[in-house]
Order: C-alpha cells, then structure tokens, then sequence
C-alpha cells in the first residue's frame, strides 16, 4: 500500500499542489515589484517627494499583494497539512525572518507619514527596504534549498537544518530572488511615474536585467546539471525544468531589451514572466516530495502522505471555484483604478496618506 501511495497521488492531491503552486507564483509576481520598490527607496529616491511617488506607486495594492501569500499558507495547512506541520517546526527560525521583514514594511508604509520629520520618514523608509530583502532573500534561499532537497526525520536537529540552508547552492538562489524582484520593482516605478524617477528606474531596469539575467543563467545551469529533475522518483521532467529555466532567462533578455526601448509594459511582463517559469520550474522539481528528503524510509513525506483527505480536498475545491474568482476580480479591477501614472507633481507637501494619492 505504501508503494502505490508513493506512486499514485490522486487528482485531488495534484490538482491542489498546482493551485499552491500558483498561489506562490501569484504571490511572487505581485509582491515582488513590492519588495523591489521599497528595497530600491534609498537608491531611486533622491528627496521626500520622490519618495513619496515610490511608494504611492504601490501604496493602493501592497497590503493586497499580501493576501496571496496568506492564502498559499491557508491553501498548505488545509490540502497538506504534513507539509505545512514539517514547514513550520523545521524551518521555524527563517519563517520568523519572514516575518519580521513583513512586519517591519507594514508598520513602514502605514506610519511613515504620521510626522513631517525627516528623521522619521528616512527611519520607516529603510524600514520599508530592510522589511523587503529580508523576505526576498530568505525565500530564495528556501526555495533554492526545496531544489536540493531538504532533509528531514527523527534524526535530523532543527538548528543543523537552519545551518545547512546556508550553501552555496542556496545563497546563489537568495540573491537572485533580491536581483529579481530589484528589476521587477524598477520597471514598475518606470510604468508607473513620470519624470526622472520614470528615467532613473528605466536605467537601472536596463542594468538589473543584465545582472539578473547573468544569475538567472548560473541558477538554471547548477539546477539542471547539479540537482537533475531524473532524481526525483515521482518525475522525469528533465526537459521541463531545462525549458523553464531557458524560458526565464529569455524573459530577462526581453526585459533588457524592453527597457532600453522605454517599453515599460513589455518590460514588466518579460521580467514578470521570468519570475513565473523560474518559480513553476523550482515547483516541478518539488513536485511529489515536496522539496523534502526523509531519512526515515518507512516514513516518508510526499504528496499523499502530506494530504488531506479526499473529503476535505472536495470541500476546499467547490470553495476555490466559488471564491476565487471573485477574489481575482475584485484585485484585478483595483489595479485597474490606480493605473495611472504619478510624479512629484501629484506631491503636495500637505499630500494625505499614500494610499490616497495617485488615483
């Protein structure tokens, strides 16, 4: 029985670790030119207003972008809760990293115009772009380590585990998660602003996309050639992975080549797209074991010994096909009103809250 388990996931079990999946790369796409614009505040923003243009270019649909991230996690602990329990006791000190960087780019955008002192202001904006590397990096880490395999069992000590995170391999993929999201950040100050910031984020746009695409290129080579999808027993996806791989480089290119153009929408969806096959690649090479490598051979952890079950897989589905729709809706036509561009002279000195501004 144990054999067929390990051989023969449901369509339920595959069905919900694609949709997990699409959440982290909704999450990833989104947020990312979040995490891009704070971390790039002290580097594109050369006085308050400027500033301020930065981040009421997000200001209306950070806290929105958030929700992808909250309902990957729910979506976990519902359809795998294995998985969510093996997550959130073996990775408990980077996930408390995650955290903390949330927690400090909220407080930032929420409180940084509640006084007109400079000190303040500067104080919450590295706040912003400290609260937004941290999880950039720790995800890239965590994902890099999911590629390798991360190690777990009776045998296995948590604080041996945070340590083993730090390789080579894994460092590699957190900075090139910080160098996407950089790139995804400054195109999107391009899209969304007009005047020299618009100039600005537009060249280090042209910049970031090579550096990005240089590590994008080094990640997919180590990837394909050091952790070869033919290892994973539940897919032969080889070809995939090397496809995907290819196909997030190309999307840097075109970003590159976007920017130079002033096509700041194409650039977008080039370096969005990037950010899509990289993730979707990582998830096929976790597809089965979920990223994880159990030393306990009777005991492993997988798509159905990590599950729900099938009742509870049915529920959530009838629940997916109802909500989410109107959920991606409802964003969808948020990010429609605020499409504008925006520009230092939509900054007053008395400008009320960012996420009023920009319209």
């Amino acid at each position: 029985m144990l054999t067929l388990l390990q051989t023969d996931p449901s369509a339920l079990q595959i069905t919900w670790f694609c949709l997990i999946a699409l959440l982290w790369v909704g999450f990833f796409f989104l947020e990312g030119f979040d995490f891009g614009v704070a971390m790039l505040l002290p580097i594109l923003g050369r006085n308050n207003k400027e500033k301020r243009v930065m981040v009421n270019t997000i200001g209306p649909t950070w806290d929105g972008n958030e929700v992808w991230l909250l309902t990957a996690g729910g979506a976990t602990f519902a359809a795998f809760p294995g998985w969510y329990s093996t997550l959130f006791s073996g990775l408990y000190l980077p996930l408390l990293l995650v955290l903390i960087g949330l927690i400090m780019r909220g407080v930032a955008f929420e409180y940084r115009h509640k006084r007109e002192s400079q000190a303040w202001k500067d104080g919450f904006d590295w706040a912003a772009t400290i609260g937004s590397f941290l999880p950039s990096l720790v995800f890239g880490v965590g994902f890099a380590n999911f590629v390798r395999g991360i190690a777990v069992g009776p045998d296995v000590l948590i604080a041996q585990s945070f340590w083993s995170l730090f390789n080579p391999f894994a460092l590699l993929g957190g900075v090139l998660f910080v160098a996407l999201f950089l790139t995804h950040g400054a195109v999107f100050v391009a899209l969304k602003t007009r005047g020299d910031v618009r100039h600005r984020a537009g060249d280090l746009a042209q910049r970031g996309a090579m550096i990005t695409g240089v590590l994008m290129l080094v990640f997919v080579l180590w990837q394909n050639l050091v952790y070869p999808a033919s290892e994973n027993p539940w897919l032969d996806g080889s070809l995939l992975t090397w496809a995907l791989g290819i196909l997030a480089v190309l999307g840097l290119v075109g970003t590159w080549f976007a920017s130079r153009a002033d096509r700041e929408g194409w650039a977008f969806l080039s370096n969005g797209a990037a950010i899509i096959f990289l993730v979707v690649g990582i998830f096929v090479k976790m597809y089965g074991n979920l990223g994880f490598i159990s030393t306990d051979p009777g005991n492993p952890l997988d798509i159905t010994t990590a599950s729900s079950s099938p009742y509870t897989l049915t529920l959530m589905t009838w629940a997916a096909v109802i909500f989410v729709p109107v959920i991606v809706s409802y964003q969808a036509w948020s990010y429609w009103v605020f499409r504008k561009r925006i520009s230092t002279k939509n900054m007053p000195d008395d400008a009320p809250h960012p996420e009023h501004v920009g319209a």
